[in-house]
């Protein structure tokens, strides 16, 4: 278990976002619960989810339902807002007071819950002031149907003004071996703060679980729009891969288990939260808990996955724009 300003969550956390498609063929309700049970079963008490995953909300009500089969008090659920889309179907990113409200009194309905243990900004909306926003999330607080806040993807200097309001508990941002943007600032402010930092797409959004390497991406999957998994980016990242899976080989475990413990291993207020369609790849995940890696073998792993040596941008032209990075040059411009 971690503990981030008195949360108290698992090592490792379940990302729900897929259960609802995105990366795969959407799974039923029942199928989805599964899961999710599956999991708690196994030592999973943090669930992330969100109120933009799934066709009308699919994936809170989803996992709203797995909850009623589980004790409330061991479960430690994270669910967000603040991104939408609209009847034109662009992609909108709203952050005003009312908003929050809205939005958080709607997932407490379809999650079927009192309280929701910690509510993310999903995106920042740099049109809005932060502590106008924390404002209003602070009185959720209060009122008791949030209990700790949290930020997604969002810049240092909106993370430092945001915890000036009310303590920011978490900050989720993508964070894998191949991604890595954060060590420069973000994992630096968070120490320094003391919050505890959620790491999603821990596997590169799969490919060291073996996407597109060990099985084809589906039709369906929005990875097919992803730099690093088409074409000639893809060919080249395959060696990555296989860099890593000989490591693995040697330690005596998968390639998922060793980029999860790479990422478990690199400061204890990180906590991954891979997300699966299948029990057999939540199985092979949990198992990263019991690799043991000293600092050369931390070395040995980073190295084997040199960053310049990347092929593509780790984002589609769609993401990229709501990514932590972009998020700061924006908040520069506007200022």
């Amino acid at each position: 278990m971690i503990i981030f300003f008195f949360l108290q969550v698992s090592r490792l956390g379940f990302g729900c976002a897929g259960l609802s498609g995105s990366y795969n063929h959407p799974l039923s309700h029942e199928a989805g619960c599964s899961v999710i049970q599956e999991a708690f079963g196994m030592g999973v008490t943090f669930f992330d989810t969100s109120d933009y995953y799934g066709e009308n909300h699919d994936n809170e009500i989803m996992l709203g339902k797995a909850l009623k089969q589980l004790p409330r008090e061991k479960v430690q659920l994270a669910t967000k807002f603040g991104v939408r889309t609209t009847e034109g179907g662009q992609f909108e990113v709203k952050g005003t007071p009312e908003y929050v409200r809205q939005c958080c009194e709607a997932s407490l309905k379809r999650l079927e819950l009192d309280y929701i243990d910690l509510y993310y900004q999903h995106r920042v909306d740099v049109s809005v002031p932060i502590e106008d926003t924390m404002g209003e999330l602070k009185k959720l607080v209060e009122e008791g149907k949030i209990k700790y806040i949290g930020l997604s993807e969002a810049s240092a200097d909106t993370i430092r003004r945001a915890h000036s309001v009310h303590p920011i508990t978490a900050v989720q941002v993508e964070y894998s071996l191949w991604t890595r943007d954060i060590e420069e600032d973000i994992m630096p402010l968070c120490r320094e703060l003391g919050i505890g930092i959620v790491a999603y797409s821990p596997l590169g959004r799969g490919f060291f679980g073996g996407k597109a390497i060990l099985e084809s991406v589906p039709d369906v999957s929005v990875l097919a729009h992803f730099p690093r998994f088409t074409g000639e980016n893809l060919e080249k990242n395959k060696q990555l891969y296989a860099s890593v899976a000989d490591l693995a080989f040697k330690h005596n475990c998968t390639p998922p288990q060793l980029a999860l413990a790479w990422l478990l291993h690199q400061e204890d207020n990180i906590v991954p939260i891979p997300g699966t369609t299948k029990v057999k790849n939540l199985h092979n995940n949990i198992g990263s808990l019991a690799v043991k890696l000293n600092k050369e073998d931390l070395k040995g792993i980073s190295n084997a996955v040199p960053i310049d040596e990347v092929a593509g941008n780790k984002d589609s032209d769609y993401t990229q724009q709501y990514s932590y990075k972009f998020a700061n040059t924006l908040e520069k411009i506007v200022k």
